[in-house]
C-alpha cells in the first residue's frame, strides 16, 4: 500500500525544486489505489506544467510492479473549500462565505488569517434613530478557527 507521507514528501521534493510559491492543499489515496494530490500557489495560479512536475516526480518514484496506482495532480479549484493556511492567506481581501459549526452562516471580506482565527469585515445598511437616510456599518469580527467548518471565495462575474 502507497502512504500518504510518501507521496507528499514526492511531492515537496518537486515543489521545493520549482520554487515558484506552490504548496499543497490535500492528499487522498482511496482503497482502489487513486492518489488525488491537489496543490495551490501562493500568488497567481497552478499552472499545467506545474502540475504535470509534481506529478512525474511522484509517479517515477513509486513502482507500479509493487503496487498498481492511478494519479491525479490538480490545481485546488475556486468551488473547493479552503482548507490550509497559505490558501487564506492568498485570499485575504477576497469575499467568503463561512459556514459555522453551528450552521450559522456568514459572508464578507476575508481580512485576516492565522492559524488560530479570521477576521471577518462585514457591511450592513442600518437606519439610526431619528434619521431619513440608512448608514452603512461596517464591522470586523474575529472567528476561531474551531468554530468554522467551512470558508469558501465568493465567485463574482461583475
Amino acid at each position: 500500500m502507497i502512504n500518504k507521507e510518501l507521496v507528499v514528501k514526492l511531492a515537496q521534493e518537486r515543489i521545493d525544486e520549482l520554487d515558484r510559491g506552490l504548496f499543497i492543499v490535500d492528499v487522498s489515496i482511496s482503497k482502489s489505489m487513486v492518489i488525488n494530490l491537489e496543490i495551490d500557489k501562493e500568488n497567481g495560479n497552478v499552472a499545467i506544467e506545474d502540475c504535470v512536475s509534481v506529478s512525474r516526480n511522484v509517479e517515477h518514484n513509486l513502482d507500479r510492479e509493487e503496487e498498481d496506482f492511478e494519479l491525479h495532480v490538480s490545481s485546488a479549484g475556486l468551488d473547493k473549500p479552503l482548507r490550509v493556511l497559505p490558501q487564506f492567506l492568498k485570499n485575504v481581501g477576497r469575499e467568503v462565505e463561512i459556514v459555522l459549526v453551528n450552521g450559522t452562516k456568514k459572508a464578507g471580506i476575508l481580512k485576516e488569517a492565522s492559524n488560530e482565527s479570521l477576521v471577518l469585515e462585514t457591511t450592513r445598511q442600518e437606519k439610526p434613530e431619528g434619521k431619513k437616510k440608512k448608514e452603512t456599518i461596517v464591522e470586523a469580527e474575529t472567528l476561531p478557527m474551531s468554530e468554522i467548518k467551512e470558508t469558501k471565495i465568493v465567485i463574482s462575474f461583475k
